[in-house]
């Protein structure tokens, strides 16, 4: 089992409950959708996964390993390593290359600035059909590559798990049925493991896996 939640609670300040022992598993190279209507707690599933944030109480594993004993610094050097995220934004940093945005996970780390990483991110921008663009900045390029760069950089670091929160939403229809092709190509290819928060029923039906998020839990649909 790669990822597991057990009974995992969320509120905020203001007391309103978002998640309410919610249960997930998930397994090496599965692809899961999560889908529901706005506020109802996806990107806040999405961001304890991805640990950018804490539950309130209950239990995450990765790889058996219980996220809830390490301190802020080793969850950030796990996340790092581990996780790649891709969101709606592709938050791409607009001073720099496309190359250079793909390069910047490995920033942190001495260990990824050496000749391998340079091969990778070589491949990683023929796969995403950017190496003619490499050397421009986002400004010069369409939704769609800017995109397609914030996936290489989600896989510059050769994360087990992808994280991919409404990634076509910003996109044109023919942009959006592109990125969605990649992303299932890269989860049968590569079993890369994949979680994608979206509204679009499209791109939900290409998972293995669809739940809607309700009154704080996870329901599985199509069953």
């Amino acid at each position: 089992m790669l990822l597991k939640l057990e009974k995992i609670n969320k509120s905020y300040s203001n007391d309103r409950t978002i998640l309410d022992q919610l249960d997930l598993e998930v397994k090496q190279g599965e692809r899961i959708a999560i889908i529901g209507p706005s506020g109802s707690g996806k990107t806040t599933l999405l961001n304890l996964i991805g640990t950018l944030d804490r539950p309130d109480s209950g239990k995450m594993y990765f790889e058996n390993q219980d996220l809830s004993v390490f301190s802020d610094q080793q969850l950030a050097s796990f996340r790092n390593e581990r996780i790649g995220f891709v969101f709606q934004m592709h938050h791409l940093l607009p001073q720099l290359t496309l190359l250079e945005n793909i390069l910047l996970p490995t920033l942190t780390d001495k260990k990824l600035q050496g000749k391998e990483t340079l091969e990778r991110v070589r491949v990683l921008i023929s796969r995403m059909g950017l190496v003619e663009v490499a050397h421009q900045k986002p400004s010069e390029l369409s939704g769609g590559e800017c995109q397609r760069t914030a996936v290489a950089r989600a896989l510059i670091n050769r994360p087990g798990l992808i994280l991919a929160d409404e990634p076509t939403g910003a996109l044109d229809q023919q942009s959006a049925f592109n990125l969605t092709d990649l992303l299932v190509e890269l989860n049968e290819e590569d079993g890369v493991t994949l979680i994608v928060v979206t509204h679009s029923m499209d791109v939900a039906k290409k998972m293995d896996r669809m739940y809607k998020i309700e009154n704080g839990k996870l329901h599985l649909l199509g069953e």
